[in-house]
């Protein structure tokens, strides 16, 4: 088994650097050829931007703002220097964010993590993210293909025709949430299905605690995690050294102070930021809202890129739930839908490793509940609890979401 995806991954700091940085002007001048980035990024020399503390002086595009983008300017608010048509696939993520997917075997830069994950030429993998309408599926898909592994496109739900299709098929990796495969280890035990075959998993979208992977290895899974977004793909990976996620090649990550563009030092916590060196669909300095820090030194696997400690929470009140992002506006627009409710508050807990979303609405009338739920389940594609209380007794802080989940 080979133990690096190619030579890239053991380059010196110096010879990456170099490289990264060599390539980017031409990837500012494509970018500024899209009139959103031509008036995001006014002013600046392309050329003279050869170093991180040059980059650093660019300005960030918070991804929290690109609906409002896209919304003023379809379908990609500008940021796109080609037309739709020339791109494989048009994606909708919640937001609503819309998103194109460059042509090419694997174009979201997955192969690398899953080669890491242990997935091989010959294997079949059981792919269990969406394939409706947003790229998750597609990102899981490509890469493992591109890799020379045969996909299972199941999709999320329907538990029992998985069953069907891992006995049938025997799968030996699966690809999808953590907490999705889990319901099917679960009901599997349950149902006396046999789901042995599944040896090995990468899983994304979702909180991945140490506890929740020792359980998984306890019953003969070996799982990693990638931490990987709708726009960007595979960020950064897990190896087997399990030691943080070493940032994935062709990229720039930098760890900002939140709500602002400046790098924090080394090991501090702050917002991740993201430049692609892709000219048909460029990022430049992409602040993705998350939190994380970077890790000093080279992995002991042996890859010499950045570490980056994972997901540690969000710098905005935008959060993750069961791989789908939920953002302050959908928690606005369930407000303007139902008039007759007072303050809301979207409160995401953790029970029986798996999310769960509870709205708190201010409200006369506990019949409203089913309607928010209702609501809730439309806007986000998720079910949520809902909790009638009375008018007045939610903070007057402006938090709609609030996050209170423990990994332990």
């Amino acid at each position: 088994m080979t133990e690096f995806f190619d030579a890239l991954e053991t380059r010196s700091h110096t010879e990456r650097e170099a490289d990264l940085f060599a390539r980017l002007p031409g990837i500012l001048k494509r970018a500024l050829q899209a009139p959103g980035y031509a008036e995001h990024l006014a002013g600046i020399d392309p050329d003279g931007v050869t170093s991180r503390e040059a980059l650093s002086r660019l300005p960030v595009l918070r991804k929290s703002d690109l609906p409002a983008r896209q919304k003023g300017r379809m379908p990609f608010g500008g940021l796109v220097p080609e037309p739709a048509g020339t791109f494989g696939r048009l994606f909708t993520s919640p937001g609503p964010i819309f998103e194109p997917e460059s042509t090419g075997p694997d174009p979201w830069r997955a192969a690398r993590g899953l080669h890491a994950a242990g997935f091989r030429k010959g294997d079949i993998v059981l792919n269990t993210l969406s394939y409706h309408m947003t790229p998750g599926g597609f990102i899981m898909d490509s890469g493992a293909r591109s890799l020379g592994c045969a996909v299972i496109p199941a999709g999320s739900g329907n538990v029992e025709q998985q069953y069907e299709l891992i006995e049938a098929y025997r799968p030996v990796a699966y690809v999808g949430t953590p907490d999705f495969l889990k319901i099917l280890l679960d009901g599997a035990e349950s149902a006396g299905r046999d789901l042995s075959c599944i040896r090995r998993a990468l899983v994304s979208g979702a909180a991945f605690p140490r506890s929740l992977q020792e359980e998984f290895a306890r019953r003969g899974v070996e799982a990693f995690q990638a931490y990987a977004t709708a726009d960007l793909g595979f960020v950064a990976y897990e190896t087997p050294a399990r030691e943080g996620l070493v940032v994935n090649e062709d990229i720039i990550v930098e760890i900002v102070r939140p709500g602002t563009g400046d790098p924090v030092p080394e090991g501090d916590v702050g917002e991740v930021v993201v430049t692609t060196l892709d000219g048909h669909r460029p990022w430049i300095r992409l602040a993705l809202g998350d939190l994380s820090a970077v890790m000093p030194g080279a992995s002991p696997c042996g890859r010499t890129n950045m570490r980056i400690k994972g997901w540690m929470g969000r710098a905005d009140q935008a959060t993750k739930v069961k791989g789908m992002f939920v953002r302050p506006e959908q928690i606005a627009e369930i407000g303007r839908r139902h008039p007759e409710a007072g303050r809301l508050r979207l409160v995401v807990t953790r029970e029986g490793e798996a999310d769960v979303m509870t709205l708190n609405a201010e409200a006369r009338s506990p019949e409203l509940a089913a309607a928010l739920a209702a609501t809730l389940q439309d806007l986000t594609k998720m079910k949520g609890r809902v909790v009638i209380v009375p008018p007045g007794s939610l903070p007057n802080d402006g938090k709609v979401i609030a996050d209170e989940r423990s990994y332990g």
